[in-house]
Parts: structure tokens; C-alpha cells; sequence
């Protein structure tokens, strides 16, 4: 999206300047002419209004924020689309002068124990309030805790904000799209889920890096740190730092639990048990305290009247003092230069020439040396071309690996840019051979043992096997690694091998005598492939399940076959009274039986009825066997 400064926005808000962009939209800092106050306006990008979840997810970020009044959440004071201009959807936001929390962990690196609570009150205080309404800010990280200038610490980006007043929940593609993968939950990785327990995750992992100064998982790609977080546990603080208190560590440790139910309910509980553990290491300070979040440096102390006497008189001792004027005799008396004066000046004189002339012919006469030009980041061609007019070659003595410098280009020259060199001299040239990357071999079908013999002869860090079930690899036997076979890695990065553990055993429940449709719909939806076969029963009624095999009670594997025998009731019927009856319904009854019938026609009515049945009526026969009717 092009630069929109010096834009006025709905006829009201002048764009000063551009202050931060996104994937998503632009923020610029801008004057309300209105009322006459700075205030900062988040534009979407233009190639994004066309698409509705985009839109729905920057309306929702302004409802969420709306809905909700607190001193630490950034305030959002207009929402609307630009029609007078530039066509565009904005957001306006109270102006945060300051910086993120991010900003201040790469300065500070890992924060005092006493600095970490004093961040995470009052985040906790704004989560509480979003808690309390339904609200699920879902993309809790230091890049959206501000610090202002005062002090004020506020949270920013309820774009993926979710909760009654907000609408429906975001898929898992897009929650882990959106969100920052380093501190989303696992149950949002998983299944694209989120409540209250989720923030609580995020403020964990927030405040184990605020602690340890670093997180808790690192890796190569999204989807590798993803991993680690549904899989690994996160380590204990104190695993980490020695100056933890244990109350504290417990806590965060809790609180980045992969179970929810392990973790603080929502933000007030969470805040509830900071609050008391701040009480306990610091008991004399006021836990009630109305100043701002983190407080700012304080002014200097006025000065007393003693130490202002004091600098008074040390200003009236460095006043020079009047001294007497010099005589003419005395002036010519110390001008005079004796014989040996004379002779010093004449010999300075002397060394001041040879000076110069042996600088002249070094710097710029005949001695002087070529100068380097900076060559870093250029290929081979290109050295040459800036070598060649200053009488200088080059040669390349050694190759390097670099994640900086592209294969093939220069990463260090000796004597470096800037540097000097003979007339005609070598440059000697460290190259870079690209990126250090190892090719992670085939593991599929191998035994953990002779898949880890594999891998050490590689400088990767292999961490502890991930078992899971398989319908394709025999127990005991690797399923594939993470990152996959072929993949291109860095050195010491972190690889997991997946071992089968078989076939997954389910616990099959037995279905006699009950509906087959139930049968049917449990069964298929566990995973087993289902047979169905019919047959007579006197004990079950038409439609209830006879048999199964396997019988129920016992564990079979995931996808196994089962057999259900379904009853098609009783194999016996009675013969009906059927006297006077019409011949088509009468056929038509002992058809329903399951009974053949014979008809055996007398007379010459052209309407016949049953004048006989043989069996005779009340007879209990064999489904399948022969009535005769006769009708007249």
C-alpha cells in the first residue's frame, strides 16, 4: 500500500506521518482537526478490503477494544471507511508515545524479578477486565504490550480478539497465521481453539521470556516451534535462573501447562495469585498504589541553601585575581631568546622540513600506498572491475559458510575497505560458500538406534523420540523425522524422530441386542470397517443386532473389520383369517408373511374370495413354505 501522508481521513483526520506497517495495515500518527489532538490511525491495506474475513477481523478489533474501558488497553476512539479520498477502512486509536515491550527485552534482556511483576499487573489487570466480559484477546506477546513515555503500560491488537459480543471463532489455519506462533497455546495450534486458559498461556510463555530473557522454544520454522509447544512441556523457570522465588515459578509453570485445566481459570485468578506473591516478597510497599505502571526517573532534588553557599563559593574562588601590568624593560628582558633557544628553533625548523617532505612522499609522492576499496558483498567480477584501475589483484584464500552473504561473494578482504597497500599489491579475499545446511538422510522403516547412529554423524541436536500410533509402520519402528527426510537445516538444529507405536488398540463394545443403526454409526465412527448379514431369530427383534465378531469386551486394532449378524425377526408365521376376503389383498397378506401362495380358483364370479386356506387358519408356519387359498 503506497505512503497515504499528508491524507485527510474522513474529512477529519490529517495523516502526519507513517509510523509502523504490517501484513495486514499501516499506522500513522495524525491530527484530529476536530478536537485538535494527536491520535493514531490504523489503515488496512487496500489489496485486503476486498476480502471479508480480513474486514470482519478489522471491525472486530475495533469492538472488542470499544467494549471494553480500562487504563491499561489501548482505547479505540472511531472506526469508518474513508469516502472523501483514497478509499480505505481505518481504525483511530489513542496516540502511544513509547515503546513495546519487545523493544525493551532486546535493551534490557531478562528483567529483575521485582521488574517482571510490575509488567505483568497490570496486563493481567487488562486481561482480567476483557475476561470478565467474554472476551479472548488470543494473541497475547510483547509486541503488543506498549510502554508509554509516563510509564503507562497498555495492550494493543484485539484483532484476533474472539468472545459473545465478537462472533464466532477463526479457524485453526488462520489463528496460527494471524497469531504469533511462539506464544500461542497448544489447544490453538491443535484445533483452532481458544478461551480465557489460552491468554493465560500466552502470559506465561510472556513471562518466562521477561525472567529468562530468551523463550522457551526456538526453531527454524513456524511450524517447529508449533511442534514443541503441543508436544514438550515448557521447562521450569528455575531450571533456567537460580533467583526465582518458588511461588513464582510454580506459578508461570502452571500457567504454561499443554493441559488448560492445569492452568489459572482466566486473568483474575491469575492476577489474584501475582498479586499475593508480590505481597510476600515485598510486604512494605503499597499494593494499592494509584501511580503509574513503571515509574519514570525522578526529578533532581532542589538544592539546599547550604549547598548553594557552598557553590557560590567555589564559583568566587576561580575569578581571576588582578595581577600588575609588565614593564617595557621587563617585556624586551623576557622576549630576549638565548643562543641555545636560537639553536632549538633552527633545529625544529630542519625536523619540520624532513617531516614534511617524507610525508609527501609517502602519502602522496611516489611511496604512497593504494587505498582498499570496500569489496564485502561483492562477486568476483566486481572486485576485479574496482581492482584493476589501482593496480591491485586479488585472491581468494579461504571459503566460509554465511547466513548474511550469498554463496560466491565476498564477506572479508585483508587489508579490509578503507585499509592501504603497495602499488601492485593482493588483496586476499575470505568468500562465502552460502548458508550451512545438512540434508536430513531417509529414517522411514529404521529402528530408533540405527536412525540416531545416522543422525550423530551429523552436528544436529536430536531431542527425546515422539511416539505415535501407525496403520503403515510396524511398532518399534520409525515413522519419520521432524523436520522431514531430504529437508535442508541449519547446524545444532533440533530434530525428532517419530516411532511408531503400532497399530492404536480400541476397546470394542458389544452391540447385541441392540439397534443396528446404533451399531452401525458407533462403530463406523470409531474407525472399524463394518460388514452387516441377515438372519432369522426368535429371541431378537427385526432390525436388533444377533452377533458381532469380534465379540465385544476386547481391544482391536484402529480400522479392524466387524461382522454384524441383524435380525429379521421370528422364522415363523401364523396363518391369518383370511375367509371372505378379496383375492389380491389375501395374496398380498401371506406375501408379507414371507409365505408362497398357491390360488385355486371355483366358480365364476368375476369378484372371487377366499372360501378356503390350507393350512387352516391359527397354523404355525415356516417362513418360506406354500398356502393354498381357494377363492369363488
Amino acid at each position: 500500500m503506497s505512503d497515504l501522508t499528508g491524507e485527510l481521513i474522513d474529512g477529519r483526520y490529517q495523516l502526519i506521518r507513517q509510523m509502523a506497517t504490517g501484513g495486514m495495515a499501516s499506522i500513522y500518527e495524525a491530527l484530529d482537526t476536530r478536537l485538535d489532538r494527536k491520535v493514531a490511525v490504523k489503515i488496512m491495506h487496500s489489496h485486503l478490503a476486498q476480502d471479508e474475513q480480513f474486514v470482519e477481523r478489522f471491525i472486530r478489533e475495533a469492538k472488542a477494544a470499544a467494549a471494553l474501558s480500562h487504563p491499561n488497553i489501548v482505547a479505540v476512539q472511531d472506526q469508518g471507511w474513508n469516502q472523501n479520498g483514497t478509499p480505505a477502512i481505518f481504525l483511530v486509536m489513542e496516540m502511544i508515545e513509547g515503546h513495546t515491550l519487545r523493544e525493551y527485552l532486546n535493551e534490557q534482556g531478562k528483567l529483575p524479578i521485582a521488574d517482571g511483576i510490575k509488567f505483568l499487573l497490570p496486563v493481567l489487570s487488562a486481561l482480567s477486565a476483557a475476561h470478565s466480559i467474554g472476551i479472548v484477546h488470543r494473541d497475547i506477546k510483547p509486541e503488543n504490550i506498549l510502554i508509554s513515555k509516563d510509564g503507562r503500560i497498555k495492550i494493543a491488537d484485539f484483532g484476533l480478539a474472539k468472545g459473545p459480543l465478537l462472533g464466532a471463532t477463526m479457524t485453526a489455519e488462520s489463528s496460527v497465521i494471524l497469531g504469533s506462533v511462539s506464544y500461542l497455546s497448544p489447544e490453538q495450534v491443535q484445533r483452532g481453539i481458544a478461551d480465557t486458559r489460552s491468554d493465560i498461556y500466552s502470559i506465561g510463555i510472556t513471562a518466562f521470556e521477561m525472567f529468562t530473557g530468551k523463550k522457551p522454544f526456538e526453531g527454524q520454522a513456524p511450524i517447529q516451534i508449533a511442534y514443541m509447544h503441543v508436544n514438550n512441556r515448557v521447562p521450569r523457570i528455575s531450571s533456567l535462573i537460580s533467583a526465582i522465588p518458588e511461588s513464582l515459578d510454580e506459578l508461570v509453570y502452571l500457567a504454561t501447562s499443554v493441559n488448560p485445566d492445569e492452568r489459572p481459570r482466566d486473568a483474575t485468578v491469575f492476577h489474584e495469585k501475582l498479586v499475593r506473591i508480590s505481597q510476600t516478597l515485598n510486604p512494605k510497599e503499597n499494593q494499592l498504589s494509584l501511580e503509574l505502571d513503571i515509574p519514570i526517573e525522578p526529578m533532581r532534588p532542589k538544592p539546599s541553601r547550604k549547598s548553594l553557599r557552598k557553590k557560590m563559593k567555589e564559583l568566587t574562588q576561580t575569578i581571576p585575581v588582578p595581577v600588575a601590568r609588565e614593564t617595557t624593560e621587563q617585556v624586551k628582558k623576557r622576549k630576549k631568546a638565548s643562543k641555545r633557544v636560537r639553536r632549538n628553533r633552527k633545529f625544529a625548523l630542519l625536523l619540520a622540513v624532513a617531516v614534511g617532505i617524507t610525508g609527501w612522499y609517502v602519502l602522496i609522492g611516489p611511496g604512497s600506498r593504494v587505498v582498499v576499496p570496500s569489496t564485502v558483498g561483492a562477486i568476483q567480477a566486481e572486485v576485479t572491475a574496482a581492482f584493476e584501475p589501482l593496480g591491485l589483484t586479488s585472491l581468494v584464500v579461504e571459503k566460509q559458510f554465511s547466513e548474511e552473504i550469498t554463496e560466491g561473494r565476498v564477506i572479508q578482504s585483508i587489508p579490509e575497505g578503507g585499509g592501504r597497500i603497495d602499488q601492485g599489491g593482493v588483496v586476499k579475499l575470505i568468500v562465502s560458500k552460502g548458508p550451512e545446511r545438512f540434508v536430513i538422510p531417509p529414517m522411514v522403516g529404521l529402528t530408533p538406534k540405527a536412525a540416531t547412529k545416522i543422525l550423530s554423524k551429523l552436528p544436529l541436536a536430536l531431542q527425546p523420540n515422539s511416539e505415535e500410533f501407525s496403520t503403515l509402520i510396524p511398532k518399534g519402528y520409525v515413522i519419520a523425522s521432524n523436520p522431514q527426510s531430504g529437508e535442508k537445516v541449519r547446524r545444532n538444529a533440533m530434530i525428532v524422530l517419530r516411532v511408531s507405536k503400532g497399530l492404536e488398540q480400541i476397546a470394542l463394545e458389544s452391540y447385541a441386542g441392540k439397534s443396528s443403526d446404533q451399531a452401525l454409526n458407533e462403530l463406523q465412527g470409531a474407525g472399524f470397517r463394518v460388514t452387516s448379514t441377515y438372519d432369522f431369530s426368535e429371541t431378537q427383534l427385526p432390525g436388533e443386532v444377533i452377533s458381532q465378531k469380534p465379540t465385544g469386551g476386547t481391544s482391536v486394532d484402529m480400522g479392524a473389520k466387524v461382522a454384524l449378524v441383524i435380525s429379521k425377526g421370528t422364522a415363523f408365521a401364523y396363518i391369518p383369517n383370511l375367509y371372505s376376503i378379496e383375492e389380491i389383498k389375501a395374496v398380498q397378506t401371506l406375501k408379507d408373511l414371507g409365505v408362497k401362495v398357491v390360488v385355486k380358483k371355483i366358480g365364476k364370479k368375476a369378484l372371487k374370495k377366499v372360501t378356503n386356506i390350507s393350512p387352516k387358519v391359527g397354523t404355525k408356519v415356516k417362513r418360506g413354505s406354500t398356502v393354498t387359498i381357494t377363492v369363488g
